[in-house]
């Protein structure tokens, strides 16, 4: 009996073993099956941060790209004045090619404080990734750790105590989908944990980058302003060396005398192209009127008058001559502002004037401004009382940062204190 017992289990035994074998294989392959499912969604869910890394490296290369283009950016001054010193016989000439130059770095100047902008709101925009960056690694990393506390605490037992603990073959398949499910979530939970983190180191060289860049683009403005000033003097003492020279004095006189009468015909020129228009305009019945308002100062700031209104002895040329305007000494770049409603005659350069703008307001009634640094309208343009049209400079016929206002009625130059205070 005892033997008949013994045969009896090793027959059982051999019974369970096969089976068990089977539910394991048959749980692995279901298990499999559930893993190719898990780690598709789990891909689907790292897409995300997977693209914002390699963005973010884009970013990063672009940054260190637009570094080494500051330095090869930089104006050479040597250069400039060894090519301006060709010129120097010829006033003309010289005011020409150095404006040119003076207009260069002017709009190196603009372009560079519009990148400063650019770039402190890009610090603003990393600075706030990188804070959403660092707190979204401090909750999963708070996850990670509950969860580890969480198994501990519990006395989780093992995947295999887990598994033969099954009362079934649906209770067994179950817990192989529970195990597979919980091994997939943990490996997932530790990628996108490691891929933060990365995303986080990132958002840290590029918020460095940012800032090296920007203290970089601040100093090359610093060099460019420096740059523009020192060719500004350099210009105000040769034109002064010029005019004061006993050997240039008369033919510098009859120069400028030349320069004046081609200005004069330059005005003359756009006020009758102004008048045709204002004719053809008037028959349409939309011409532009001057209404009798008050001009707005030309002016964001001035730190004094330089040179007024009217008859005076050439401070250089030493002879007598109208001035048709009034000189306001201003910091170069200082905004200068439309004084009326109007429209704009001219944007253009010429020795004498250097940049100039010129506004119909209507009625035989023009305002220009010269010597500016950069121009911001164009012919054509309809302005405002106070739009910003141009900036202060030194270009032209002229010896230091200034704006020269000048005020014509019907053809003739009329002072601007009749139209406007200080």
């Amino acid at each position: 009996m005892y033997r008949r017992k013994l045969m009896k289990n090793r027959t059982d035994h051999g019974r369970i073993c096969p089976l068990l074998c089977g539910l394991l294989l048959c749980g692995a392959l279901l298990a499999g099956a559930a893993e190719s499912s898990l780690q598709a969604q789990a891909t689907g869910r790292s897409a995300a941060i997977t693209e914002s890394i390699k963005e973010k490296e884009n970013q990063i290369s672009q940054i260190k790209e637009q570094k080494e283009g500051l330095k090869d950016g930089l104006s050479n001054l040597q250069e400039i004045k060894k090519n301006l010193e060709q010129q120097k016989d010829d006033l003309k000439n010289y005011v020409e090619q150095l404006d040119s130059n003076l207009e260069t770095i002017q709009a190196k100047i603009v372009d560079l404080k519009e990148r400063i902008a650019a770039k402190e709101d890009e610090i603003v925009r990393t600075q706030a990734e990188l804070e959403a960056a660092k707190e979204r690694e401090e909750n999963q990393q708070e996850a990670m750790n509950a969860h580890i506390r969480l198994d501990y605490e519990s006395g989780n037992p093992s995947v295999v105590d887990l598994l033969l603990q099954a009362k079934s073959l649906g209770d067994f398949l179950n817990r192989v989908d529970y195990v597979e499910k919980m091994v997939v979530s943990d490996r997932q939970m530790w990628e996108e944990y490691r891929a933060v983190k990365e995303y986080v180191e990132l958002c840290k060289v590029e918020l460095e980058l940012e800032k090296e860049i920007l203290d970089e683009t601040k100093e090359t403005v610093e060099i460019e302003q420096r740059n523009l000033e020192e060719l500004i003097e350099q210009k105000n003492r040769d034109i002064i060396s010029y005019e004061t020279d006993i050997g240039n004095k008369e033919n510098a006189i009859q120069q400028y005398e030349e320069e004046i009468r081609a200005q004069e015909e330059e005005i003359r020129i756009l006020e009758a192209a102004v008048a045709e228009e204002r004719r053809q305009l008037i028959a349409s019945g939309s011409a532009i009127t001057y209404d009798g308002g008050t001009f707005k100062f030309p002016l964001a700031s001035y730190s004094r008058i330089s040179d007024e209104y009217g008859m005076r002895i050439h401070p250089t040329l030493g002879v007598e001559q109208f001035h048709n305007g009034v000189d306001f000494a201003a910091d170069g770049g200082t905004a200068i502002y439309a004084a009326y409603d109007g429209k704009v005659a001219a944007a253009a350069y010429s020795t004498t004037m250097g940049n100039y703008v010129m506004i119909d307001h209507g009625d035989g009634l023009s305002t220009i401004y010269m010597h500016a640094s950069a121009l911001y309208v164009n012919k054509g343009d309809v302005v405002a009382r106070g739009d910003t049209i141009a900036a202060v400079g030194s270009t032209g016929r002229s010896t230091g940062n200034h704006l020269h206002f000048s005020v014509r009625l019907n053809g003739s130059y009329v002072s601007p204190w009749g139209y406007l205070s200080p």
